[in-house]
């Protein structure tokens, strides 16, 4: 699956590309936010004061892809919660106005699929549309469909726009900050994979491709992909090598890791595991840039595509002067369900 353009909004500068030229944004906060653009010339007033901030992000990345690219045969998202804002305040107006007149708004904003419906709207779109809610892998899942649609339209040229979201909510924060999933001490992110204690940041954003089965003019690749629930640590290194012998590809191939290091003391033993098969080659750790939430991973096949273009460089933990050709994303979700993301050149 061919990228050929792409967006993303995150808790660094990534909407005007600052961050791709070397601008890193010190995090001190409990919640890494994401900074979002002005879409004061993408969406009319009266339809963004109505829009919960995860359908807002969702469009901001949208409509600049769009704007600049064929209509797509496809729209997939893939999501853990979607706007989990909006839903909550559409299940208190159930209790405060005892099951009377509900405001129409937060209904329709609750929803998982309310940016893909959206988009479609907007856009006048009526092709296949889909949201994937499968929690960590949900992004994953929005790409094995993204392969099967383009498996099934073999016979001529077709596009998706493809992408992932994912907003803080209070609710939702505080749920996981319960599950002593995020830090209680306040370090900044350039502190967090040093800091030996339990829990990371939680972090949102949206992130979004243009794909194509066309290999004219691309940026990269989505060259495989794998996922698996439950599995042990010793079973990290079968999982990897299995994947990468479905790719043909042996360790010495690939150039460059992305890694899912979180901060959390308990769990990012499985990164150091999985270095140690790769030992020394040019690493970086994208969680410290933008948080730990479900679909990060969506952010991390950004930079990947940054960095095969030969941007974004300054995130290197070991090289800070390389291009590479083939990276590996490695992302776990509480050690329970993990993939595996190759993008090429």
């Amino acid at each position: 699956m061919y990228i050929k353009d792409l967006i993303a909004i995150s808790p660094q500068k990534t909407h005007d590309l600052s961050f791709e030229k070397g601008d890193w944004q010190v995090l001190t906060d409990y919640m890494y936010r994401a900074i979002e653009p002005s879409y004061q010339n993408l969406i009319p007033n009266a339809q963004l004061r109505r829009m919960g901030k995860a359908v807002r992000m969702g469009m901001g990345a949208s409509l600049p892809l769009m704007g600049r690219n064929e209509k797509p045969d496809a729209i997939i998202f893939g999501t853990a919660n979607g706007g989990l804002e909006d839903c909550i305040k559409f299940l208190n107006q159930i209790v405060e106005y005892d099951e009377g007149t509900l405001t129409p708004t937060n209904f329709v904003q609750s929803t998982p699929n309310a940016l893909a419906g959206q988009v479609a709207l907007l856009s006048e779109n009526m092709a296949y549309n889909m949201t994937h809610v499968n929690g960590s892998l949900a992004f994953e899942s929005a790409l094995l469909d993204a392969s099967l649609f383009f498996e099934e339209h073999t016979a001529s040229e077709k596009s998706i726009l493809l992408g992932a979201i994912e907003e803080i909510s209070d609710y939702n924060y505080n749920i996981d900050r319960l599950g002593d999933r995020f830090k209680t001490d306040l370090i900044s992110n350039n502190e967090l994979l040093t800091s030996h204690s339990n829990g990371s940041y939680c972090g949102e954003g949206s992130t979004q491709f243009i794909l194509s089965n066309n290999p004219t003019n691309n940026l990269a690749k989505f060259t495989g992909f794998k996922q698996s629930s439950n599995l042990s640590l010793s079973e990290l290194p079968h999982f990897l090598m299995e994947f990468l012998e479905e790719q043909r590809l042996a360790i010495g191939d690939i150039d460059c890791l992305l890694l899912g290091k979180s901060g959390d003391i308990r769990t990012d033993n499985w990164y150091v595991e999985l270095e140690q098969i790769f030992g020394k080659i040019p690493t970086v750790y994208y969680k410290k840039a933008v948080g730990e939430y479900r679909t990060v991973s969506a952010f991390a096949s950004y930079l990947a595509v940054r960095l095969l273009n030969g941007e974004a460089q300054h995130v290197f933990e070991n090289e800070p002067q390389f291009t590479p050709k083939t990276i590996l994303i490695y992302n776990h979700f509480d050690a329970i369900r993990h993939s595996l993301i190759l993008i090429q050149k």
